[in-house]
């Protein structure tokens, strides 16, 4: 019989489930966790920018020629030619290398001494609807009904109108986007490049496809080993890291290329706003028999607001009518920040909801509960149950009063708020390369990357379980693109996208040993298990893990999987599932005077 790819019942597990030190942990507390932003090998060259100091305008005079013939620069870049509309705040205008920070900058000012940009007319306000519709920076992306929320409206024991907001949200990374790149490291006319990145394995080709580069892509490298936070923004090259790679090719030096803190705030990605106008509608028990929504809001240039799926959030009441605005705004554009469209779609239906039950003299809890109905079916028992654990948690019920009738000390007034959610969350596709060597050392290798979530320490825990070892005893290589594909960080999907791999790809290399050990020792290789440092069978110890690993001979033996798995022959991931759900409740105090 076949052996079968599985996960081992909790009860069973001597390391998945319980707590460890970060394999990576004494490296970043001692700051010798090398990021991007720290790369400097021989000869760097750092760069500064050249940026719009407008909204929208023209620019109508771009000379750079006195820049680079200043002392120490080495290379200036354009990023938006002469002649060219320029459309938001903080639109690159050029980058100048230079052997030092200092002239760099100085290099910058000479090219913002002799550039002139002609300002034209823009629009900024997110929020105002009323004034974006007169200047005609509107667009209409559509409404649907389903049922009639009018006439439903009638049949209600209230109605409440209300106004909700949440304005926009740019990226503000603890380690700013940027890049290091370097020609030659491994070869004549190969580039590698450091880079800030969520996509270890999904950015080599955005270098080696751009016309300024022009490479095959096997003469691409991607490097991060770690990572100052991405949340959503890091996916691309971006044309930093594309400036950076020219400039290294045509000075022969490499080239580190960091954004600044106020370019970072304007064009690394912003989270859209959401506002809405609300109209709900509920019988006596609290159940909600009508939604009327009107939600505007803005991405920058595009104008594009949240999606009008997530309206009302999470759930579907059968009398709904939604409405969306886009507001063309002369912002930097977005870009995903940690469950796009979900945040806004939670903030602008969650408080609707709660001053409905405010109006039914409710506890917001019942109300929720009530509602549930309207939640997809597959959720409801889970968001009920998540509820009653989350109440209990917080004594939710001892603590409720009704709106606005709390008591008030010197000032102070408390209340309570819950909301409800849910994310996708179905892992990305990954591959995996474990490598057991004779002397029983243990690597693996992924193009994963660590966003600061403990990939490496998830893989680590995986693959030492499997192998009945410490989680010191295996070697996690991953952060270059060289390495087997990985799928980018993003959506809470990394972790699930590659344990799995690890953990097939290690019990391949456990069942082969496990055959070795049962040729040598004359046992049943069914029966081999691995566990504290040795291999076991039917509860009698054959060897150790060492002596095991040197049945493999001379060399290494490599074994690859990949993931997720769909095929449940071939045991399905249980961490690659999607359609999570979950509840949150806070308890507020706030300073009214």
């Amino acid at each position: 019989m076949a052996r079968q790819y599985r996960w081992a019942e909790q009860s069973q597990n001597a390391l998945l489930g319980k707590e460890h030190d970060r394999v990576d942990g004494l490296a970043k507390a001692s700051g010798t966790a090398k990021y991007t932003a720290d790369t400097n090998t021989t000869g760097t060259l750092f760069c500064a920018l050249v940026t719009s100091n407008v909204a929208h305008g023209k620019l109508a005079k771009l000379d750079v020629s006195v820049a680079e013939k200043l002392p120490g620069v080495k290379a200036v870049h354009v990023f938006t030619e002469e002649g060219k509309e320029i459309l938001w705040e903080g639109t690159l205008i050029a980058a100048v290398a230079a052997e030092t920070e200092g002239q760099a900058r100085d290099g910058c000012r000479a090219v913002e001494k002799a550039m002139n940009i002609e300002e034209l007319p823009h629009w900024v306000n997110e929020s105002d609807l009323q004034g974006a519709t007169a200047a005609e920076r509107t667009k209409d992306l559509g409404d649907d009904t389903q049922g009639d929320p009018d006439e439903a409206a009638k049949t209600a024991a209230v109605v409440h109108e209300g106004e909700y907001g949440i304005a926009s949200i740019t990226h503000m990374c603890m380690e700013p986007h940027g890049a290091h790149a370097e020609w030659g490291v491994n070869g004549n006319d190969e580039l590698t490049v450091h880079l800030s990145t969520q996509n270890v394995s999904g950015t080599p080709g955005q270098f080696a496809g751009n016309p300024a580069i022009g490479i095959g892509i096997d003469k691409v490298e991607v490097v991060c080993q770690y990572l100052g936070g991405g949340f959503g923004s890091k996916f691309a090259a971006d044309e930093w890291g594309i400036a950076a790679a020219v400039m290294a090719r045509k000075t022969g030096r490499p080239v580190r290329l960091m954004l600044d803190r106020a370019t970072e705030l304007k064009v690394a990605g912003n989270r859209p706003s959401g506002f809405a106008k609300v109209k709900i509608a509920a019988n006596d028990k609290g159940e909600i028999v009508s939604w009327d929504s009107h939600h505007w809001g803005t991405d920058g240039i595009s104008g594009s607001p949240i999606s009008g799926s997530v309206m009302p959030y999470v759930f579907d009441f059968p009398n709904r009518r939604r409405k969306v605005t886009g507001i063309v705004t002369n912002c930097g554009p977005k870009r995903a920040w940690r469950a796009p469209n979900h945040p806004q779609g939670c903030a602008l239906t969650g408080p609707a909801i709660d001053d409905v039950a405010a109006k039914l003299g409710k506890d917001s809890y019942d109300v929720f509960k009530a509602n549930l109905q309207y939640a997809p079916e597959a959720r409801r028992e889970v968001y009920a149950a998540e509820m009653e654990i989350a109440a209990k948690l917080m004594d939710w019920k001892a603590k409720w009063h009704p709106h606005g009738k709390g008591p008030k000390k010197d000032g102070v007034v408390r209340g309570l708020g819950m909301a409800i959610h849910t994310w996708g969350g179905r892992a990305h596709g990954a591959t995996t390369r474990i490598k057991v060597h004779p002397d029983g050392t243990v690597e693996t290798f992924g193009g994963s990357q660590d966003i600061g979530t403990g990939t490496r320490t998830a893989i680590a825990v995986t693959v030492a379980e499997t192998f009945g070892l410490g989680v010191d005893d295996v070697k996690v290589n991953i952060g270059s693109s060289k390495y087997p594909r990985s799928g980018p960080s993003g959506g809470s999907t990394t972790i699930g996208g590659v344990t799995g791999p690890n953990r097939r790809a290690a019990l391949d290399a456990l069942w082969h040993l496990s055959d070795l050990v049962a040729k040598k020792y004359e046992v049943d290789g069914e029966s081999v298990t691995a566990k504290d440092g040795k291999l076991w069978s039917n509860g009698k110890m054959v060897c150790t893990w060492k002596q095991a690993c040197s049945l493999l001979g001379p060399m290494a033996a490599e074994f690859e999987a990949r993931g997720p798995q769909k095929d449940q022959a071939l045991g399905k991931d249980p961490l690659n599932d999607n359609g999570v759900a979950g509840v949150q409740m806070a308890d507020v105090s706030v300073d009214v005077d």
